[in-house]
């Protein structure tokens, strides 16, 4: 991996998309569906991310449906983060809609007023605010042994970061986003718009220290980030999943060393066709030690949308995968 001066490299022999090495044969369904199955049985203590910890204003709940149950979130008269169910426990006034005045969330049909504290057969929910992802614990919805936090993957120092949360929205269940995640060899052939030069270096079963990552299974690939014409980013990375619906990219070398992209994924509910639904929040928290980067920190209100956009473009497609994994599994088709 390249770690000098400059960044950047340029493909001197770049190789047509149909005629890259074909990835079929080592993206063996078993492996895939192996590391799904430990990434499952993994405890999440009942956490389930709800949204960006920006999103969360000061006139209005953040809010989401998690496994068919609406829940709110916004902060206190002192700035603490409260959250509970979005459903007005008087007459069934939906929540979200209603506004928040000096920390008190005002029910906008009958005035019923909810500080965060139990009221009226109101009763909160634990909440827990990363920095960068605002989390949720449903007891009854996850159905295990509670844990007082979640399980809030390792992440550069945030003052010194630049960080961006893209949301989408599926119609899957959260194991086809993370099966997704955890099929590292689709990179070059279904995104080559942003990867090239991609090779699974590590996978789970290898005994590789590297792939471990931290005691955990993981997978790491050498990939090089697109940017125009033959420039590219070389990097390693190590994609695990520390969590039933979290699988994380940790950027182990090359420019960016200790960035990271957290893919969450949360359970919504069926839609009015009782399919399921699931919503990818992807939280990008970079880093580097280049002087430039300091500058980059400075235009982070510019810079996000467009992160976001990058990992938008990502998600199209990424979606696209997740819900043709759902169909399948879902008419006895799917052949892994």
């Amino acid at each position: 991996m390249p770690g000098g001066r400059f960044p950047l490299s340029v493909r001197r022999r770049a190789v047509p998309w149909e005629r890259q090495r074909p990835t079929w044969r080592e993206a063996r369904p078993a492996v895939i569906a192996q590391a799904l199955k430990r990434a499952q049985a993994r405890p999440s203590g009942n956490w389930y991310v709800v949204g960006a910890t920006r999103d969360v204003r000061a006139d209005r709940p953040l809010a989401r449906t998690v496994a068919a149950r609406e829940v709110v979130v916004w902060r206190d008269a002192e700035g603490r983060l409260v959250a509970g169910p979005g459903v007005c426990p008087h007459l069934g006034a939906p929540l979200k809609d209603s506004p928040v005045r000096c920390g008190t969330l005002v029910c906008h049909w009958h005035g019923l007023a909810l500080k965060g504290t139990p009221f009226a057969g109101w009763e909160p929910l634990p909440v827990h605010d990363d920095g960068v992802l605002v989390w949720v614990r449903l007891d009854d919805v996850g159905g295990e042994t509670p844990l007082d936090a979640p399980v809030v993957p390792v992440r550069p120092a945030l003052p010194g970061a630049l960080s961006a949360v893209y949301v989408g929205v599926g119609t899957c269940e959260p194991e086809d986003v993370v099966a997704n995640r955890l099929d590292p060899w689709h990179g070059a052939w279904f995104h080559p718009y942003s990867f090239v030069d991609l090779t699974v270096v590590e996978a789970p079963g290898t005994g590789s220290k590297e792939a471990e990552g931290e005691g955990e299974d993981g997978f790491a690939v050498d990939v090089s980030f697109k940017l125009a014409g033959r420039l590219v980013v070389p990097v390693r990375a190590v994609f695990t999943a520390p969590e039933p619906r979290t699988v994380v990219m940790h950027i182990t070398e090359g420019e960016g060393q200790g960035s990271v992209v957290e893919t969450h994924a949360t359970p919504l509910g069926p839609d009015d066709q009782g399919r399921p639904r699931t919503a990818v929040v992807e939280a990008v928290v970079a880093a580097s030690d280049r002087r430039g980067f300091a500058v980059a920190r400075t235009m982070a209100p510019a810079l996000r949308p467009l992160m976001r956009a990058a990992a938008g473009r990502l998600w199209r497609d990424d979606l696209a995968y997740a819900e043709r994994r759902w169909h399948l599994r879902s008419t006895g088709r799917f052949p892994g």
